[in-house]
């Protein structure tokens, strides 16, 4: 039985390329105990032909997945039922991870009893190359929730049991583009925290200075999902100035957006 399930959900994936580089990256791991179990999260582009090449790359690659799409929080829980390892490790299909992460993670997570999950910190980079780094909290405190979520989703490792006490992740409608953020408050909120190493176990792919597309609508939700977290977390006074911040960083001029960016990816 594998100590370490790794979980990706895929949906109508962009670039097959960075997909398969992606999958490379695990099963290039220094630490080899481990599946990775990759869902299908009901594609219309074929995806789930290219995703049965993917699993043609090693045995321990698994392919589950359904029809109708259904958010990557969702896809995240079908992956978990599948799941047989002591640890859940994040993978997205665009990032890279470092050959060593799984191995001083692991370490990590067996030496040191008091943590929950462990992240890490990450080069961010596009196709044309590492352009910064992303930064995080080595020992992230409930006040950390206040600008952003203070950990890179695909960098973390959980001890499966933890997330199977909060049942997962939350598949409400507000968390759609958020459950990274949801999840990890609730778990804050139960008493588990989380360690970040302050070296780049991931490369994170992100546009140089460009900001992603997000319906008004999807920043409000992320408004009553940081009220929601950080009345949970007790910390709702002090944050109240930040519930509004994805609604004001989607009125924000692309000028001021870029120069935010600059600085918080800067090296």
């Amino acid at each position: 039985m594998p100590k370490v399930s790794v979980i990706m959900g895929v949906y109508n994936c962009k670039n097959i390329d960075s997909l398969y580089r992606s999958v490379k990256s695990i099963i290039n791991q220094s630490y080899k105990d481990w599946e990775f179990i990759i869902c299908d999260d009901g594609s219309y582009d074929n995806i789930l032909k290219v995703l049965q090449k993917v699993a043609d790359l090693d045995k321990r690659i698994k392919i589950v997945g359904y029809k109708e799409n259904k958010g990557l929080a969702y896809a995240l829980n079908y992956c978990l039922t599948f799941s047989k390892g002591k640890y859940i490790a994040r993978m997205d299909d665009d990032d890279v991870a470092q050959e060593d992460r799984f191995e001083k993670q692991i370490q990590f997570l067996e030496t040191s009893k008091d943590y929950a999950f462990v992240g890490s910190i990450a080069n961010v980079f596009n196709e044309n190359g590492i352009w910064g780094i992303l930064k995080m909290p080595e020992y992230p405190q409930k006040e950390d929730f206040l600008w952003n979520i203070p950990f890179i989703h695909p960098s973390m490792i959980f001890r499966k049991k933890v997330l199977l006490e909060i049942n997962g992740y939350s598949t409400d409608k507000i968390n759609k583009r958020c459950e990274d953020y949801t999840l990890v408050m609730d778990l804050y909120s139960k008493g588990f925290k989380g360690y970040n190493f302050q070296e780049p176990l991931i490369d994170y792919y992100v546009e140089n200075g460009v900001r992603k597309y997000r319906p008004m609508k999807d920043r409000i939700a992320e408004a009553k999902v940081r009220y929601i977290g950080y009345r949970k977390n007790k910390i709702l006074l002090k944050g109240l100035p930040y519930i509004i911040k994805p609604v004001l960083i989607g009125l924000m001029p692309q000028c001021i957006f870029r120069y935010i960016k600059k600085w918080q990816y800067s090296k």
